[in-house]
């Protein structure tokens, strides 16, 4: 048998603690140094008898490099979010609403007059106590202003977008939903959740597919230089199919994306046959599997499903107004072998998924999941590994968007009680759970590197004299990796044949110049990839040689 390509590094890191159970041959850790690649599969790993045993073939060298099963992204959204970056106003990082304004002024000069200012990465934080537009009214006349903020769940208008669009403040919505209204009954310009979201977003100006597929492999090619293989893409709204396609019309996506198509709240048969319906899709590195729910909304807007209110009376409703509509539409893609993933931030969100996941049972493909899962008590920790669903989570979260002296607006709404049991980690894989880790790109960073350091150090890896956000809930470099790789692998129903490198896998393989497992996490924040390979075709980010044998 011939090969088509040989990589040799110093070592191949599989990021498991022992052998792998029921493995054939048994795999350990590390597997040895050099693997041969044929058809886009691993063919052998070992050391060097691998080069005499397939003489002639080329020969990728990295010296002193470690290669790694390549990560995955459990959680991200490649085109709304490469659109908003190519079109939008980055906000991310401004801390007071003067110094958003001041990036408002200075986009203005770019724009050609009545053009709108659309952006996101907004804190919510900025505003301090109730988020309104009117301040944008008065720093800037008749513009009209419409701002995401960082977790993508409501937009912050200002009031000439209310009056162009004809907002009224009593709107109604199949979701929980919401136009905002002041004391005087008119709108803040605050817009909570997706439906009343989407009455702006049918404002905004149209992007030609063409451009949106050039922000796309713009971004996914910045993703690719960090060590990503693959994305979970938590969407599979307009333009995603033509985007891709236009893509591949062309080339390669860079990494592989699983995209899971979202099921509005509230939505009927119709709606879910439409969804089943995609899962024929695909081209060559991405694919439609599985259906995405959200239960729930956000802490941060009150519309999380928590068992008690928080501070403000509020994030004590589902954003599924009819929960038995959620529950028939789990069993509908459960009995179709289609696996869900569903957004329940709440303790009670949590529950409920867990409760109808239970009555569904196993869709056979690929485990359900549950993302996010920001507050939960003890009792629902062993449910996860006892029912086999997923636990996804998203590191940046907890240590980017939280403050340890509980100032933020997430901690001051749901109180120190479910503040301390937030973003459990540490505590689901005590209890057996698969957590697959993801970053929610672009609402999070999409550098895995940096979501991996998060997670040892629970506060900003950037941030040395930051203190950590719930201490306790750190892991180790090992289990951080496993969570963009093993687990991302299981959380798809590609164990068999991702996330590790061994012969009948997929040649899906990142180069890193050291072994993260060597590395403190601040050294793997910085940790250069030098390549990485999907189906064993290299995407080469750092010279290196290229040897033929």
């Amino acid at each position: 048998m011939t090969a088509e390509l040989i990589v040799r590094a110093a070592r191949i890191e599989n990021f498991t603690g022992t052998a792998v159970p029921n493995a054939h041959p048994p795999l350990a850790a590390r597997t040895g140094s050099v693997l041969a690649v044929k058809d886009g599969r691993v063919l052998a790993v070992g050391g060097d008898e691998i080069l005499d045993r397939y003489r002639g073939t080329d020969v990728r060298e990295f010296p002193g490099a470690t290669v790694t099963p390549g990560l995955t992204d459990a959680h991200a959204h490649p085109v709304w979010g490469s659109i908003e970056i190519g079109s939008g106003l980055d906000l991310g990082g401004l801390t007071t609403l003067d110094a958003v304004c001041a990036r408002i002024a200075d986009h203005l000069g770019t724009l050609p007059p009545d053009a709108w200012v659309t952006g996101f990465d907004l804190d919510i934080n900025v505003f301090g106590a109730a988020p309104g537009g009117e301040l944008f009214e008065r720093r800037f006349p008749g513009v009209a202003v419409s701002l995401m903020t960082r977790d993508a769940h409501a937009l912050v208008v200002s009031p000439t977008v209310v009056r162009q669009i004809g907002l009224t403040g009593q709107e109604t919505f199949d979701d929980a939903s919401r136009i905002v209204v002041g004391a005087d009954g008119r709108p803040t310009g605050f817009i909570v959740e997706l439906q009343a979201m989407g009455l702006v977003f049918d404002h905004y100006p149209d992007v030609p597919v063409t451009t949106a597929a050039g922000h796309v492999a713009t971004q996914l090619h910045k993703l690719a230089a960090t060590g990503l293989t693959g994305l979970h893409a938590m969407d599979f709204t307009d333009p995603s199919e033509a985007v891709y396609r236009e893509i591949e019309r062309t080339g390669d996506l860079p990494l592989r994306v699983r995209c899971s198509p979202l099921v509005p709240a509230d939505s009927g048969p119709d709606v879910w046959a439409a969804v089943a319906e995609t899962q024929a899709l695909a081209g060559r590195r991405w694919h439609v599997e599985g259906a995405k729910f959200m239960l729930d909304g956000t802490a941060d807007n009150g519309s999380a499903w928590f068992d008690h209110p928080d501070a403000l009376g509020q994030n004590r409703h589902p954003l599924w107004k009819d929960v038995e509509a959620y529950r028939a539409a789990v069993r509908y893609f459960t009995e179709r072998g289609i696996p869900t993933a569903t957004h329940a931030i709440g303790d009670r969100a949590v529950r409920f998924a867990l409760d109808v996941i239970e009555e569904a049972g196993d869709p056979g493909r690929a485990p359900h999941r549950i993302e996010h899962i920001e507050s939960i008590p003890d009792d629902l920790l062993g449910r996860f590994a006892a029912l086999g669903v997923v636990a996804g989570l998203q590191p940046v979260h907890a240590t980017r968007m939280t403050r340890p002296d509980q100032s933020d607006n997430w901690s001051r709404r749901i109180g120190p009680e479910r503040v301390a049991h937030g973003w459990r980690t540490r505590d689901l894989l005590d209890h057996g759970a698969v957590v697959a880790l993801g970053s929610d790109w672009p609402i999070g960073i999409g550098d895995p590197r940096i979501a991996l350091a998060d997670a040892q150090l629970r506060r900003p890896v950037d941030e040395p004299t930051a203190a950590p956000v719930q201490p306790g809930q750190r892991i180790s470099a090992r289990e951080a990796y496993a969570g963009m790789t093993t687990a991302t692998a299981t959380a798809a129903g590609a164990g068999h044949r991702l996330g590790r490198i061994a012969p009948g896998y997929a040649a899906d393989l990142a180069v890193f110049a050291r072994n993260p497992l060597d590395l403190t996490p601040e050294e793997q924040a910085v940790n250069p990839v030098l390549a990485t390979f999907v189906d064993g075709s290299p995407l080469v980010h750092v010279t290196q040689e290229t040897l033929p044998r």
